[in-house]
């Protein structure tokens, strides 16, 4: 339960951090890409509290691979809902290529974050 604790606070701190990026003059635009992809890790740690982090990582990549590649695809209504702020955030405005080396290493930096977080839990209960 910890732990699920954890991944929920530790998502918190990422969609902060995230939003800040935008907001903040010098952080390169690409940052929110990398905490975007940590959010999606860590929301499907949470989902998927049972489950290896190996499974975690191949899903985030999956979904967040998918969802930019959905960024190609153009019609009015999905078009409309990209517009508004959920939607941007969902899911983006434009494919770039950029963005999925982003999502990699948000992805290998959520998994490197969720081993350190599973290793101290583990030499907790040790």
């Amino acid at each position: 339960m910890k732990k699920i604790i954890l991944y929920i606070i530790t998502t918190i701190i990422i969609i902060i951090l995230g939003l800040l990026s935008r907001e903040i003059k010098g952080i390169p635009l690409f940052m929110g890409d990398v905490f975007w992809a940590m959010m999606v890790f860590f929301i499907l740690a949470f989902i998927f509290f049972n489950k290896n982090s190996s499974f975690i990582f191949i899903l985030s990549i999956i979904i967040t691979y998918i969802i930019e590649i959905t960024q190609l695809y153009h019609r009015p209504w999905i078009d409309n809902f990209r517009k508004t702020s959920i939607g941007h955030i969902l899911l983006g405005q434009g494919f770039l290529w950029s963005d999925l080396i982003a999502y990699l290493a948000g992805i290998i930096i959520g998994y490197l974050i969720k081993k350190f977080i599973d290793n101290k839990m583990e030499e907790s209960y040790s």
